[in-house]
């Protein structure tokens, strides 16, 4: 039987862990919950080695490392404890409790898959929105990507770290995430690099997995003719800005990062004006095509 380990990465936020583990307590087919803590302060480490759950293994890290570092953590960790299947999650995150028997379905078929993301707060519409594969078409809603699906299945397409599975044989293949992203855009970044190596992927339909959403992701920009993943906190945009310009560079191209520098300036001028966040970007830009990972600290909250 393939060994399944769950890795959760927390961060200052124990009663969503709370709820979260109580709900990983009740899935089958689990062999052990591997919980990644970033160097809480609110007393999760406290509550993880009273917790005397012998399914649940914690350790703390020594500092924050951010969404990225814990997952590289978590992951590595995880195919050294024998893991053939590891999955994923953040704290905030709650499966349906048969969303890992509905992905145990396709064991076998897909190398990096997971459940439909849905907005905690309505599950008929999607957490984060997605593009359909073939196409330029973004999604919004379920019933949009119920409609797209073929045998349950939206090839192609994952929301990473959302509940998502891992192969030990991918893991072994192409790595962990990189933990200097710290966040945002660690997922993606790790999603592409599973297709460069020719995984499969897909998204399970029947499989659902919920989180809290934000309705600043995909904010509509030119008329609606596309969006921008706006946040009003300064250090997710400054990673953002670095890591996408990073992304797209090692695996879309420049023309691709000159159209998200565009992207960045009009929006921040004419769609939500806030003219301070150009130069933040452009030195968040400038700083990871130099390959420095550190500007995003002077960010960080004590």
């Amino acid at each position: 039987m393939r060994k399944v380990t769950a890795v959760v990465v927390t961060f200052n936020r124990l009663s969503l862990l709370e709820r979260l583990l109580a709900r990983l307590g009740e899935v089958d087919g689990l062999h052990e919950v591997l919980v990644v803590d970033n160097a809480s302060t609110d007393g999760t480490g406290d509550w993880l080695a009273r917790l005397g759950d012998e399914r649940v293994v914690a350790r703390t890290l020594a500092t924050n490392s951010g969404g990225a570092g814990g997952f590289a953590d978590g992951l590595a960790w995880a195919v050294e404890r024998g893991a053939d299947l590891v999955w994923l999650m953040d704290d905030d995150g709650l499966p349906e409790p048969d969303c890992l028997d509905r992905l145990l379905e396709h064991d076998g078929e897909l190398d990096f898959w997971g459940p439909a993301v849905l907005a905690e707060q309505d599950p008929a519409r999607l957490c984060f929105p997605i593009r359909l594969p073939g196409g330029t078409t973004v999604v919004h809603r379920m019933a949009d990507v119920e409609r797209a699906a073929r045998d349950g299945l939206v090839g192609g397409v994952v929301i990473p770290f959302n509940g998502v599975l891992v192969t030990r044989e991918l893991v072994e293949r192409i790595g962990v995430p990189r933990a200097e992203f710290f966040i945002w855009g660690d997922d993606v970044e790790y999603l592409w690099r599973a297709e460069r190596d020719g995984a499969r992927i897909a998204t399970v339909v029947a499989a659902r997995f919920r989180h809290p959403a934000t309705d600043d992701l995909g904010t509509p920009m030119m008329r609606g003719r596309t969006t921008y993943n706006h946040t009003p906190s300064d250090l997710k945009h400054y990673c953002m800005a670095r890591n996408n310009t990073v992304n797209l560079r090692t695996y879309r191209g420049w023309p691709h990062v000159l159209m998200f520098w565009v992207k960045t300036v009009w929006f921040y001028l004419f769609t939500r004006r806030q003219p301070r966040r150009v130069p933040l970007s452009a030195r968040a830009a400038l700083a990871g095509l130099r390959g420095d990972f550190t500007g995003h600290r002077r960010y960080l909250r004590p």
